[in-house]
């Protein structure tokens, strides 16, 4: 009978990171995570703190440090020699933007070539507003 409950009680607490992204506040600012070459970006802190939710910032207009989570893989190798071998790094990168508008938009792409990170904070008109900071891997 505990069986049951135990499977009730996981479902249930899944469901719930998948809820629905929260209303728009029109008194804040919004930025999205996208990735093309990633397998995970997310929201990690904002201005030193841990978010909630790492599929989006809120927050209120002004000068803002972000700092996101980016995961990738990378074939080893170099040289010419091909390998199999497949790293997964993750990397925390800084973005700092001083002109978040209330009732904005933003979208912050991360994408990696060459295992070289980039980090691009854009407003709702597609315009880079600002470029990444420090990058840490581990």
């Amino acid at each position: 009978m505990r069986y049951p409950l135990v499977i009730l009680a996981c479902v249930a607490t899944l469901a719930g990171c998948a809820g629905p992204l929260p209303a728009v506040d029109p008194q804040q600012a919004w930025v999205d995570m996208h990735t093309f070459t990633g397998k995970l970006v997310m929201a990690d802190k904002l201005d030193g703190k841990t978010t909630y939710d790492g599929r989006y910032f809120q927050m209120p207009p002004g000068s803002h440090l972000l700092k996101v989570r980016y995961d990738y893989e990378y074939q080893a190798g170099g040289l010419g020699i091909s390998m199999d071998l497949y790293n997964e790094l993750t990397c925390y990168i800084d973005v700092r933007y001083d002109h978040f508008a209330a009732g904005e938009h933003y979208k912050l792409e991360v994408r990696h070539i060459a295992n070289d990170i980039t980090a691009r904070l854009y407003d709702a008109e597609r315009r880079e507003v600002a470029r990444e900071g420090d990058i840490h891997c581990i």
